[in-house]
């Protein structure tokens, strides 16, 4: 546990106020951390190196049935690699609400970080925050963790694309997709097609049976990030909330084999406590 360096400051308690699930620490939090603390030795050849996180909340959370706080994921970034020797050198951290873009910038701030709070859809700040990067000698992290599968635009991945040497961390709403999918083929509704644009015209996924839509589109949605000029890790961990339900698929998209080696052996690591496909 650490400290709360802005204890006055607004905390995520998840949508019901009752404190967000477990595994988002114990899951999420720590793949992330572990990564970046593996990937010190890369991240030190670099002057510049920029974490993005657009849908980075306040920067503290609550974990239900504790009566502490914890560290939100753009502070566990940071303070993985400064604690490594290696800060980032900037922090790009975004949400929909000004209170809670502030806080996690002021945190960050707190901490020692070069943080900058961008304010509204993720969609329009990535735009922001690509801009904001140094055309040159810069490292960056993207970050990407909406709670739903409908705001996982294509078009933030393709902003982001516009970076030379950045690396795609995506939690992937399955939980939503397996839901919702077979709805999603009504145009009225189609709260999908900015996350994967075209899906519902694919032949695969047009003639196959509901069952295997999620697992089609899935598929389909890592293609087009591909086409972006990314190659994924085959390691994707699967989420799971504290029912044992599954919720998020973590993927991983980098330009260059080794960040996806390290992905890939952080993913498999016997300390983890994560399930896999």
């Amino acid at each position: 546990m650490t400290l709360d360096p802005c204890p006055g400051f607004l905390i995520e308690r998840g949508p019901e106020g009752k404190g967000v699930g477990s595994w988002v620490p114990e899951q999420k939090h720590r793949l992330l951390e572990h990564y970046l603390l593996a990937s010190q030795h890369a991240w030190r050849r670099w002057g510049k190196r920029t974490f993005i996180d657009p849908f980075g909340g306040p920067g503290r959370i609550q974990v239900k049935g504790e009566n502490f706080t914890r560290d939100g994921g753009a502070v566990v970034a940071w303070r993985a690699l400064q604690g490594a020797g290696v800060p980032f050198t900037q922090m790009l951290v975004g949400d929909l609400e000004s209170e809670r873009a502030n806080a996690c910038a002021e945190r960050l701030r707190s901490l020692g970080a070069s943080a900058t709070p961008y304010i509204g859809p993720a969609i329009d700040t990535v735009k922001q925050m690509v801009a904001a990067v140094p055309s040159r000698g810069s490292l960056c992290l993207a970050y990407i963790d909406p709670y739903n599968l409908e705001y996982l635009s294509f078009s933030i991945l393709q902003a982001l694309a516009g970076l030379k040497k950045v690396d795609l961390a995506i939690n992937f709403c399955t939980m939503d997709l397996q839901r919702n999918a077979e709805f999603e083929f009504d145009p009225m509704r189609a709260r999908f097609d900015a996350t994967a644009p075209g899906w519902r015209d694919d032949p695969g996924i047009k003639g196959a049976s509901k069952k295997n839509v999620p697992v089609l589109f899935f598929n389909y949605w890592c293609k087009l990030v591909q086409g972006l000029g990314f190659q994924y890790s085959q390691e994707m961990p699967l989420v799971r909330n504290d029912a044992g339900h599954p919720i998020y698929r973590m993927v991983f998209f980098a330009r260059h084999d080794l960040p996806v080696r390290l992905w890939g052996d952080i993913a498999r690591g016997k300390d983890r406590q994560l399930d896999m496909f």
